[in-house]
């Protein structure tokens, strides 16, 4: 075998392999007659022979020789690469680079291990690929920066390499991400016309305070730190200052790397007017109706935010008659001699853009006519923007997804056509709930439970719950179509039938059988309201203790002269809702007023009045407030009822049944009310007896009911999960007339909502922090399967 060097070749390829092993060059061209590969491990023969710019019968000559050794070294497969020639056979010697056969990353709390795996793998390192140091180099590199840009310098990032048999390697990259630096201070000089503090109070970089342990706002980052001198700069042209420059900035850090300091310098400038404004360009729209959307005026101070308000104002009109790609383009001249600016606000709206086709991603069991009848955006019409928007919003309020995202892609080769793309994450619709249990007083407890709001992927909503026990037998089933009419009409039925014993559930001993059957109905009168109306029919039959049952029930009993109520049933229902989403809404109102009512010919003629209303106000990205409030009232409106009756012994009593009928009366305290105080324990209560010193809870005709509460969504990186605290009042009260506000109680505590696999959950922990003595108190409550 020879090896014939040829140096200026041989320094050739020794640069364009960035300093690769010594290669044996040939003294003079040969005719290849065979190719033999050595050295090969995992990669086969025919890998190399693709790559190889020489074959059979060709002649190798020394350019030849240096562009094999830069194809091969070119692949990435190998680390050394020599050629050399045996009699006519030329021999390629290999040396394959390490496969990686495990790459494991420990330590990583604040960058996600899927993420920091498929950065990993854009650089070129990843589990099945080849072993490159200079990569491995690269990756540690770039952790570190994206570490340091979350303000973490003091991290340390230790790869080790594992060799193992068969040319593999493991990985192994631990990372220490230690303490985040935090910002100690922040110092504005030259700002002369505003405080600093109020300045500051709108950037994301905050001086360490009480509350960074959530909000993490004392950790420096280049992009917060970036963002935030675009605000100060947003700051001072929007009140006018136009000259306003940013002269130097500056981040120190202390020796331990664990504080930041942040200096910026400013020019403030001075104050500028607005001279002119004016409108020009095609408007499409009148001119008089497209200068009405200009906030500003001439005389006013001038302000970028304000001239970006109009410029939104007007492309939002013209998107919405189908100007997707419309433009405003504020055109300022300044006079800096008598500090004015004129504003030209040049309009240019582009194609009139139609929509092709709309498409849905992700709903892998909700079918697209679920989604479609949902649209407000139709296929072959002009674009609208509002309408797009209004349509993704009516997906997030049906409850089937977690996120909606949409996008509109221009269509290929056309430049007045656009898809729609509605790219949703589906979520649990329903729940299952199956349960088990055993107590000494009741005995065995069983209970399933099946309800699903998009029962087989159609929209349709159905439940099916049956339970049993010693104290309850319960069975019932309903179903919903949202869309019964193509205009949106719903048609509902319920079907159930109950035997409860009350005193179970904290209200005053009594049995109660009760079976009913409904019809719902649901008319959408605009695009937030609708109005329902429910027709049944029930029967209720009930069952009281002697000694047991309060005196007030057996009384009414009396004086209606039988045991079971039959009713004709109807409730006339308004609500509007415009919540940005079904289960965490984040903005937007829910609202509904019922009036039930039973009809003439029924037992006992009675109404019930309900309000309910839900006000989510954003806050920050990080808060959301939420204020309810619920009310109801009921009473007869019928004659009263009065009856003598004559005892066993012989004695005689007067008995009326007035009001509203005992079993229909509201309850307040527990999860789904104030919470902190045990479920339907508060209001009034019968005559204390031997058994209950302190008498049955009876509920009330009147219902006060309130609550704000505070979530803190971003306290959990998931969608489905939030933190709140909360304050909750209310009470119920005999007859509104008897309303006392130093009755309300109330409770302050924090609660988890999730959004588990098979159904919410919401877990409270609550302080009284105004009640009486004698209230039965429950500061952990538990719920599962309700609406939050």
């Amino acid at each position: 075998m020879t090896r014939l060097p040829n140096r200026r070749l041989l320094a050739l390829a020794l640069a364009a392999v960035f300093g690769a092993p010594a290669l044996a060059q040939a003294a003079e061209p040969f005719t290849v007659s065979d190719i033999r590969v050595d050295g090969l491990q995992r990669i086969t023969s025919g890998t190399v022979f693709t790559y190889l710019p020489v074959e059979r019968g060709e002649t190798l000559t020394d350019n030849k020789v240096g562009e094999s050794i830069r194809a091969l070294y070119k692949t990435g497969f190998f680390e050394d690469v020599q050629l050399q020639r045996q009699g006519d056979i030329l021999v390629v010697t290999v040396k394959e680079r390490p496969a990686i056969n495990k790459l494991t990353v420990t330590g990583n709390k604040d960058i996600k291990s899927d993420q920091l795996l498929k950065g990993l793998s854009d650089i070129g390192l990843s589990e099945g690929g080849t072993f490159d140091r200079l990569s491995l180099d690269r990756v540690t590199q770039e952790l570190r920066r994206q570490y340091n840009d979350r303000g973490k310098y003091n991290v340390e990032i230790t790869p080790t390499v594992s060799p193992l048999d068969r040319n593999r390697v493991d990985i192994t990259i631990a990372i220490k991400e230690g303490k985040a630096a935090k910002i100690q201070h922040v110092n504005l000089v030259g700002t002369e016309k505003f405080e600093s503090e109020d300045i500051l109070k709108t950037w994301e970089s905050k001086e360490h305070n009480w509350a960074s342990w959530y909000r993490r706002d004392d950790q420096y980052s280049k992009e917060k730190l970036s963002g935030d001198l675009e605000k100060l700069n947003s700051w001072y042209l929007d009140r006018g200052y136009v000259d306003f420059s940013i002269d130097s900035t500056q981040v120190s850090i202390s020796p331990d790397k664990r504080d930041m300091f942040i200096t910026a310098g400013v020019t403030e400038g001075e104050q500028y007017k607005i001279s002119e404004i004016k409108v020009t360009g095609d408007t499409i729209l009148p001119q008089e109706d497209v200068e009405r959307m200009l906030i500003q005026k001439a005389g006013d101070t001038f302000s970028r935010a304000l001239l970006e308000f109009s410029s939104d104002a007007i492309t939002n009109s013209l998107s919405n008659i189908g100007y997707a790609f419309a433009k405003v383009n504020p055109i300022p001249t300044s006079n800096r001699a008598e500090r004015t600016v004129a504003i030209n606000m040049q309009v240019v709206p582009g194609p009139r853009v139609g929509v092709r086709r709309i498409v849905f991603k992700g709903n892998t069991r909700t079918s697209d006519e679920v989604l479609r009848r949902e649209m407000r955006q139709f296929e072959n019409t002009w674009y609208s923007q509002a309408a797009i928007d209004r349509s993704k919003i009516r997906l997030q309020r049906l409850g089937y997804f977690e996120s909606v995202d949409v996008e509109t892609p221009p269509v290929t080769g056309s430049n007045d056509q656009v898809d729609v793309v509605y790219n949703v994450k589906e979520t649990t619709s329903g729940s299952f709930v199956f349960g088990l249990g055993y107590s000494q007083s009741y005995g065995m407890t069983t209970s399933v439970q099946l309800s699903q709001n998009n029962f087989l992927g159609g929209g349709n909503r159905v439940s099916v719950e049956a339970s049993r026990s010693s104290y309850l037998q319960r069975y019932g089933f309903s179903y919903t179509n949202p869309y019964f009419t193509d205009d949106g009409v719903s048609l509902g039925y319920n079907l159930s039938w109950r035997e409860l014993d009350y005193s179970d559930f904290n209200t005053a001993q009594y049995n109660s059988t009760n079976g009913a059957a409904q019809v719902v109905f649901g008319v959408p009168i605009t695009e937030n309201d609708t109005v329902s109306l429910m027709v049944g029919i029930d029967s209720n039959q009930i069952t009281t203790y002697k000694g047991a049952t309060p005196q007030s029930i057996i009384d009414y009993i009396d004086a209606i002269g039988q045991r079971t109520f039959h009713s004709w049933r109807t409730e006339l229902g308004w609500a509007r809702d415009t919540r940005n989403d079904y289960f965490m809404p984040t903005r937007g109102m829910y609202q509904r007023v019922g009036l039930e009512t039973t009809l003439p010919g029924s037992t006992v003629e009675y109404y019930k009045l309900n309000y309910q209303v839900s006000k989510y106000w954003p806050i920050i990205p990080s808060l959301v407030i939420n204020t309810r409030a619920e009310l109801g009232y009921g009473d007869a409106y019928g004659n009263d009822v009065t009856r003598v009756i004559t005892d066993p012994d012989g004695t005689t009593r007067t008995v009326t049944a007035s009001g509203l009928p005992f079993f229909e009366n509201f309850y307040a305290g527990g999860t789904n009310s104030v919470r902190g105080f045990e479920d339907n324990t508060l209001g009034p209560r019968s005559e204390p007896t031997d058994s209950y010193s302190r008498g049955q809870p009876l509920g009330g005709s009147l219902k006060t009911v309130g609550s704000v509460e505070a979530y803190f969504p971003r306290l959990f990186d998931s969608p489905s999960a939030r933190v709140s605290a909360f304050f909750d009042v209310g009470n119920v009260y005999n007859g509104a007339d008897n309303f006392k506000a130093n009755e309300l109680r109330a409770s302050a505590g924090v609660a988890l909502l999730w959004r588990a696999p098979v159904g919410p959950i919401s877990i409270s922990y609550a302080f009284p922090i105004k009640k009486e003595d004698g209230d039965e108190i429950e500061r952990l409550q538990f719920t599962f399967g309700g609406q939050f």
